[in-house]
């Protein structure tokens, strides 16, 4: 049978309402793809699941599909969002092929220029707001309150139904539950989906590695993070919407949230690439935060309470592709070489 999309697959265990009018990209069926090397290094059994090959190249488009066919079927003509970037692409792509107006706020200047620019080719009106997301957050929730418009956000409790579909996946192609899943953490909506997910699904629960980046680490911390900074735009979040959500499920796989410095970001995305998948900056905190566990990176000793991968079957949520964030890696690429177009020289350079 030919992949029509998550909520074909998956739509008689989302509780989505009847009126919900079906708009999809094909999204979901992401590869989960074997990591032999990388998990010798880390002596365990390592699989990618790899998100950034969703339409419009991040997890995102998971829970657009379920949030934009509700919003269709009750008759919405407008929807809206805030976003780091990647939550503006993917509404404006949904809002695209149902024919509706996508309005997106964004933090100003905090926008990676690959998912800026994929709001901006799907047709979305992008307003820049002087503050951080969670500013532009507020702004959203206030207006939906007072106006028909449709609010998009991961707070939307759709938005949840249709992410929750990885941990689907991922149990169907293991024939089962992993021993831990590792995943970046920002807003908080894919933890909570992930969690909710596996639970329901019933082929076994994981413990969970929530992944903060140092500079925005609420859960971490304890409290808000008012002005939050880090190299990974996407989880540069310092209000978590469903932060409570976060910690239960941490808490309740025996798993935990940590946080890892934006050197220990970079230096996975790297190691990621090495192995041919490239990834944007917030993609990798799964890995660093894997990497500082098992005490295999710039943190030589494992502290006490580390989860315990040795043997066991890790995932590896990769949540957005690298083409999000490109000028991380042009800001420090040197100008290739340039040669006479001869087989000498060609020779020469190489040798």
């Amino acid at each position: 049978m030919i992949y029509q999309g998550v909520i074909h697959r998956y739509g008689h265990l989302l509780d989505l309402p009847t009126h919900s009018k079906t708009i999809s990209l094909l999204e979901g069926n992401t590869p989960l793809i074997p990591m032999p090397r990388l998990g010798r290094e880390l002596a365990c059994e390592l699989c990618v699941k790899f998100e950034g090959l969703n339409p419009t190249g991040s997890f995102k488009d998971r829970g657009m599909t379920a949030a934009i066919s509700e919003a269709v079927g009750r008759g919405a003509e407008t929807v809206i969002c805030a976003s780091t970037g990647n939550t503006a692409a993917s509404a404006a792509a949904y809002a695209a092929r149902a024919g509706l107006r996508a309005i997106v706020l964004i933090p100003e200047g905090k926008v990676a220029i690959g998912k800026l620019a994929g709001a901006v080719a799907y047709g979305a009106e992008v307003i820049q707001v002087q503050g951080s997301f969670d500013d532009a957050l507020s702004l959203v929730v206030e207006i939906t309150q007072k106006t028909p418009i449709a609010l998009v956000n991961s707070i939307n409790p759709f938005r949840i139904e249709g992410q929750k579909t990885a941990a689907f996946e991922i149990c169907d192609d293991l024939s089962g539950a992993p021993d831990l899943l590792c995943l970046p953490v920002g807003n908080a909506g894919n933890i909570t989906s992930y969690w909710t997910g596996f639970k329901q699904y019933q082929k076994g629960l994981p413990q969970v590695l929530g992944v903060q980046a140092a500079g925005a680490a609420p859960l971490v911390l304890g409290h808000a993070v008012e002005k939050p900074e880090t190299i990974a735009t996407a989880i540069r979040i310092g209000r978590p919407a469903r932060g409570e959500q976060a910690l239960e499920a941490a808490q309740e796989s025996n798993g935990k949230i940590i946080a890892v410095s934006d050197e220990e970001i970079l230096s996975a995305q790297k190691v990621l690439a090495g192995e041919g998948i490239w990834v944007e900056p917030a993609s990798a905190a799964g890995l660093a935060g894997l990497i500082a566990e098992t005490g295999k990176g710039r943190r030589p000793e494992r502290v006490e309470g580390s989860l315990d991968a040795k043997g066991k079957r890790v995932v590896l949520v990769c949540t957005g592709h690298g083409l999000k964030d490109p000028a991380i890696v042009t800001e420090s690429f040197e100008s290739p070489k340039v040669i006479p177009a001869t087989y000498d020289a060609l020779v020469s350079v190489i040798s």
